[in-house]
């Protein structure tokens, strides 16, 4: 990361400091240097606010996690996943609470619940962190984790489905099948990639203790042996199998009923935990306020994170190398069905979600182009099926104070030119 911040600064002010000797402009008006001035600041002050604005959603959802904790849930979803995630995560225990909290992190992604989703995320995170035996190096876990997450499959992009249809969409939810197969491309990448390059980026000599055989508490500490097994052992494989055939199922009644079953996500979600912890003998008032303790704390502790990264982004924005690289690289990706504005599109995601929701509102709502054009379709696959993978990286490797990302970085970005090549493939078969 320190590369990564040092260069995109650098390059935001050689690209200003050219833009202010070479350019013409009117008496009054603000030069570049003085944009890229403003975009610092902006964009400090917009950490801040963004930090700030997690506070109250993150306090809400690790206080609901923290009741579906105490009760037992993460338990149940390591075992019901654990044929799958003993494979991607190996050294992680099978029945350690990191197991539980990166399903609800990636669930939460898959309905589009970004609020729900980071801090699903960061609790998975400190769980990893607690199996990491050299604080402040990214764990293979981690990494791989942090790929899928920047890529993971996506049956309700809420959030899109609802600026298509303020665009004056005839089919709003026409995205679904396009983001779905594009996230179910960058996904797989995300896992080959990660795992191919963890070869290379060699954890430190004295890595991960080896999985205890015995089962671990929500704590992450072992069971005395007296403890019962067979609360811990995983289920029956055909109850695993009919589980993941009902989430199959989902993704043809969520591109059907998408829009209609949207709004009661969020609701359904607190509902479901609180019911959950009530069925359960759990103190759910006290159980919640303990866990959402823990939100502000994290809130504060990745600010510093959040006012470096986006820092830098505002002022590349700004310095106007943004606009040279599009229009650089924009006469080529075109001949290949990736036009200007979707490669604009493609670029700013990985920098700015506020930034490509308004570049995604703006495209969409021109006459010359509208929601249901190749154009448009394209867009807003982009935007459903990438995620803004600085941000991610900044805010889930900044709540555990993690410095060397190993190839985080790498895996991510892989998966998200996929998730590009996909949209464009899926988008071109079926609407141009």
């Amino acid at each position: 990361m320190n590369a990564i911040f040092a260069w995109i600064v650098f390059i935001a002010f050689g690209s200003a400091a050219w833009r202010q000797f070479m350019s013409a402009r009117d008496a009054g008006d603000p030069g570049p240097m003085e944009q890229l001035s403003k975009a610092m600041v902006d964009s400090a002050g917009s950490a801040v606010e963004l930090a700030i604005g997690l506070i109250g959603v993150m306090t809400l959802f690790l206080g609901l996690m923290k009741v579906a904790e105490a009760g037992g849930l993460l338990t149940i979803i390591s075992r019901l996943i654990r044929p799958l995630m003993v494979r991607l995560f190996p050294d992680v225990p099978p029945d350690h609470p990191a197991m539980g909290a990166m399903i609800l992190n990636l669930s939460a992604n898959v309905m589009g619940l970004g609020n729900a989703a980071t801090p699903f995320g960061i609790r998975a995170m400190q769980e990893l962190n607690r199996l990491n035996t050299h604080q402040g190096t990214a764990t293979n876990a981690m990494v791989l984790f942090l790929a899928i997450n920047t890529s993971s499959v996506t049956l309700l992009p809420t959030g899109v489905i609802a600026l298509r249809a303020a665009a004056g969409s005839t089919d709003p939810a026409g995205i679904l099948p396009t983001t779905l197969f594009a996230t179910l491309c960058s996904t797989l990448v995300a896992v080959l990639t990660a795992k191919t390059l963890q070869r290379f980026f060699q954890y430190p000599t004295g890595g991960l203790d080896a999985a205890p055989s015995q089962p671990m508490t929500p704590d992450g500490d072992a069971l005395s042996p007296d403890a019962s097994v067979a609360e811990h052992a995983p289920y029956p494989v055909w109850v695993s199998g009919l589980v993941f055939g009902l989430i199959v199922l989902l993704i043809p009644f969520t591109v059907v009923f998408g829009r209609a079953v949207s709004p009661w996500v969020m609701p359904g979600l607190m509902v479901g935990f609180l019911a959950f912890g009530i069925i359960r003998k759990v103190p759910v008032y006290e159980t919640f306020v303990e866990g959402a303790k823990e939100g502000f704390q994290v809130a504060v502790r990745i600010i510093p994170y959040l006012v470096a990264i986006l820092s830098a982004i505002g002022m590349f924005r700004a310095s106007g190398a943004m606009d040279v690289l599009v229009h650089g690289l924009g006469r080529w990706t075109q001949l290949v069905g990736l036009p200007a504005e979707a490669l604009s599109m493609a670029l700013l995601r990985n920098l700015s979600g506020s930034g490509a929701y308004a570049l995604l509102a703006s495209i969409i709502r021109d006459p010359d182009i509208g929601p249901d054009s190749y154009t448009g379709y394209l867009v807003s696959t982009l935007q459903g099926s990438t995620e803004t993978t600085f941000y991610v990286l900044a805010v889930y490797f900044g709540a555990v104070q993690i410095k060397r990302i190993r190839h985080a970085l790498a895996a991510g970005l892989t998966a998200d030119l996929f998730a590009v090549i996909a949209s464009v493939f899926i988008c071109s078969l079926l609407f141009q």
